[in-house]
């Protein structure tokens, strides 16, 4: 099914209550042709949210038809990357609950999260503006339980007037709020059913890598400079991953992936993900890597020629949506 982003606008806002609870929570899922991800990530938050908000940035495929079959309000804007979609969605909707739990349409909630969200929401002392929860990467049918991968811990639930996101950093988009956060237990499960097909993976990620080394180059050309929050090795979750992000800079371009590979796959036992595991480890550690040592090796070989500016080519696939 097509549908026109202009045809979403004129059903963008439609009056519609979500088929379940009255919990005061709001739920916002961006997509892109997320056909074979949207129905279990809204399925998964039935009988937990107050409204279901949608917001694509043109899909071609059958997700405005699914996003309508489960009651959801339909928006439309363009995507500019993840942290603009984040900010201009948390800003602009017209979210009728305090706190909003903000999800990729490849994420769902476990039964066991679901009612701790419940709780969560209704204990939350004054001072605590949002809830880090634990990640459950899926890559092929399998749990990556390994290799340094899992738990990981996300910002995903926040009281919406209280938290953003940093447009500084070009892909790895994160939530900061203002005061306090806390911690829930249980599982929220990542499994994106379009990278089965590791075609679609890999080009993914390619766009990705290059996305990545614009980054990095930028912020070692002071282009770009510091972060939301301060790099903390022992901080948050978020400083310890901007901490370990300062460090990776530092580290020798082609060796690093080798180091970070080795590191994963023997030190962090991930060969215990067995043949999947090996398949995951290796792209995203040493092969993903690689890619932004190469495009970053470039950016940094063109600078060097007088008059040459290093070509920004991955900001035309922001700009027309390029998410996957």
């Amino acid at each position: 099914m097509r549908v026109h982003p202009k045809m979403m606008e004129a059903i963008a806002l439609r009056p519609r209550r979500h088929p379940t609870g009255d919990v005061p929570v709001s739920v916002i899922v961006l997509t892109y042709n997320e056909e074979k991800n949207l129905d279990a990530c809204v399925k998964s938050a039935q009988g937990l949210c107050r409204e279901v908000f949608v917001v694509d940035s043109g899909s071609t495929d059958g997700t405005a038809a699914i996003a309508n079959r489960f009651g959801a309000k339909l928006v439309y804007h363009s995507f500019q990357g993840h942290a603009r979609q984040w900010n201009w969605a948390l800003g602009n909707l017209p979210l009728s609950s305090e706190w909003t739990l903000c999800l990729d349409a490849d994420q769902r909630l476990t039964p066991e999260l679901r009612d701790e969200i419940q709780r969560a929401v209704a204990s939350a002392a004054p001072d605590v503006d949002g809830f880090y929860m634990k990640r459950r990467q899926v890559f092929l049918g399998k749990w990556i339980r390994h290799g340094a991968y899992y738990p990981k811990y996300y910002l995903k639930l926040m009281r919406r007037a209280k938290a953003w996101s940093d447009e500084r950093e070009y892909l790895d988009f994160r939530f900061y709020v203002k005061r306090k956060a806390g911690y829930l237990q249980h599982d929220l499960i990542e499994d994106n059913r379009k990278d089965r097909d590791l075609a679609v993976w890999v080009q993914k990620h390619v766009s990705f890598a290059a996305k990545q080394a614009h980054e990095e180059f930028d912020r070692q050309n002071g282009k770009v400079k510091g972060f939301a929050t301060s790099p903390a090795l022992f901080g948050n979750p978020d400083q310890r991953t901007l901490w370990l992000k300062a460090f990776w800079y530092r580290l020798p371009l082609f060796l690093r992936p080798v180091l970070y590979f080795t590191y994963r796959y023997f030190f962090r036992l991930g060969f215990l993900d067995g043949k999947e595991g090996f398949i995951f480890h290796f792209l995203h550690a040493f092969w993903y890597r690689l890619m932004v040592d190469v495009e970053l090796d470039r950016l940094r070989r063109v600078a060097r020629e007088p008059g040459r500016i290093p070509k920004e080519a991955w900001l035309a696939d922001s700009a027309n949506g390029m998410k996957f």
